[in-house]
């Protein structure tokens, strides 16, 4: 390896990596000396991670109408998806396309055999219905994972996803079936256009992640914050208006709000399913149903419905189903409602936990890791900033949400795979940091009592009993004294000759204030 060499003249080698790049073998780095007697060893495992390298680069050659393309050996995709593979370098590995639009391709894909089978059996043979129907099985158990490498950054179409799921279904489909059996375009794709695939493949993504993740982890939460209602019925505090002292309420009045805003959240993301269920697929190319038998349509909404127990429809107008996306925006709506509430949730949380000393500190919440590297014995609301991260997040995804569904033009939307992307972003943030924040703070949130009868009892905004009494003016002029004198209020009003004490005992009862 060189080792007696001075550093500067020593050879780095390097090894090729999966993605083309070099990197120094760890056994030949200049800057690292090892034992004569490892250097033998050291090489050959240089030797063995390069052929292990030669073998990640073999080839198969695919054709599509443009022409030959080289495929790597051991990936099910073809040469569309290839092309797609090298012609977007933008966000590889990292922006590549949501797995939940691969698994609602499986969804329709095995829903569209189906129907070709019941309305083409010429065509659609029962073989071949049965291969693909098992691929798209494997693609729902997360089996072919890696067979998906397209990025969001491609056409706004979404057409190399298409023929990427269309690839890799007749491919390991002819594997399974040890003959060519299954044509990624003639068969995977039959009576079907990415143009009205790509947008169904959206509305079933958009369907599951809202009614399977995102409400059953509202309904947790309001299930949460009712048992916390119930546990701080007694509890009187301070209400809070401009950040300044209100008049009382109880912590369970106080929970109420937070629990009632989830459920209208939760309404308005069930009133926003409806328009979703609606499925362009039928539509083709421009929205005729061009090359598609009679009632494909329906038909192939039917099977989708019967797959995902979800009540899918066909669209009634495919012309609007494949150009406007306006029921993303209104789920994507509804999305946000819920993230600008969870930061209300989130931020009332903090406040009220601040301290423990200098802050509110009307309540406690869990104490999950140490908050900072220098204060020892420091614990910050994390849970709680990481919700609201995540609702800034939703926030602007549904700037980019509205902008992409604004741009159809005449018969088809363009910018579908970055709309679809924000929104399941959208959708699975706030899922699992709903799901989060639920199991890791709001469930183990305590009143601190003591302190909130201290600033209920030193509130001046209690005051504001007094009113029918001494009256708007008089009542004023109390709580002023009361702040300037440090006194009470009942300092200040008896002070003032406006109540005696007896009376003011009489009439003057927070408790009663809520």
């Amino acid at each position: 390896c060189g080792r007696e060499r001075p550093l500067l003249l020593q050879k780095r080698r390097y090894a090729a990596s999966p993605g083309g790049a070099r990197v120094f073998s760890p056994a030949c780095r200049p800057d690292v000396k090892s034992p004569v007697d490892n250097s033998a060893a050291a090489c050959t495992m240089e030797i063995t991670d390069q052929t292990e390298a030669r073998k990640r680069m073999e080839y198969r050659i695919e054709r599509d109408s443009m022409g030959e393309v080289r495929v790597p050996a051991d990936r099910y995709w073809g040469a569309q998806t290839q092309r797609s593979h090298e012609n977007f370098p933008i966000g590889v590995g990292i922006e590549t396309m949501p797995m939940e639009i691969i698994q609602a391709f499986a969804v329709l894909k095995k829903a569209a055999a189906i129907a070709n089978r019941e309305l083409l059996p010429a065509r659609m043979s029962a073989e071949k219905c049965t291969l693909i129907s098992r691929v798209c099985d494997e693609i729902l158990a997360g089996e072919l994972d890696g067979h998906f490498p397209l990025v969001v950054w491609q056409t706004g179409s979404g057409t190399q996803s298409n023929m990427n799921v269309n690839e890799v279904i007749a491919n390991r489909g002819n594997e399974l079936a040890g003959k060519k059996l299954l044509h990624p375009n003639d068969d995977v794709n039959m009576s079907q256009s990415s143009n009205d695939t790509f947008p169904t493949a959206m509305n079933i993504a958009a369907c599951l992640a809202v009614e399977d993740r995102l409400l059953p982890a509202v309904s947790a939460l309001e299930q949460t914050l009712l048992r916390l209602e119930a546990e701080n019925a007694d509890v009187l505090k301070s209400g809070r208006t401009h950040l300044q002292d209100a008049t009382p309420i109880t912590f369970a009045q106080e929970i109420s709000g937070w629990r009632t805003s989830l459920a209208r959240d939760r309404e308005l993301l069930t009133a926003a399913l409806p328009p979703l269920r609606e499925l362009a697929l039928g539509g083709t190319a421009v929205g005729t149903g061009l090359n598609a038998p009679d009632g494909f349509d329906r038909a192939v909404a039917a099977a989708v419905a019967d797959l995902t127990g979800k009540p899918f429809v066909t669209a009634s107008n495919k012309f609007h189903a494949l150009t406007s996306k306006d029921e993303l925006v209104f789920a994507h709506g509804a999305v946000k409602a819920l993230a600008c509430d969870m930061m209300k949730l989130a931020n009332d949380v903090r406040w009220l936990a601040s301290g423990p000393r200098t802050g509110l500190g009307e309540i406690a919440i869990p104490a999950n890791e140490p908050g900072s590297s220098i204060m020892p014995g420091k614990v910050n609301p994390t849970q709680c900033e990481a919700v609201t991260m995540v609702a800034v997040q939703v926030m602007g995804n549904d700037v980019a949400v509205s902008m992409a569904a604004s741009q159809g033009n005449f018969e088809l939307n363009v910018f579908m795979p970055v709309c679809i992307y924000n929104f399941l972003q959208s959708a699975r943030l706030l899922a699992e940091s709903i799901v989060s924040f639920n199991d890791r703070c709001v469930c183990g949130i305590t009143a601190n009592r003591e302190k909130m009868a201290h600033n209920l009892h030193n509130s001046l905004m209690l005051v504001t009993a007094l009113n029918p009494y001494i009256g708007y003016e008089n009542a004023a002029k109390t709580a002023k004294k009361a702040y300037k004198e440090n006194i009470s209020l009942k300092e200040a009003c008896v002070a003032l000759g406006f109540l005696t004490e007896e009376k003011f005992d009489e009439v003057f009862h927070p408790e009663n204030m809520v």
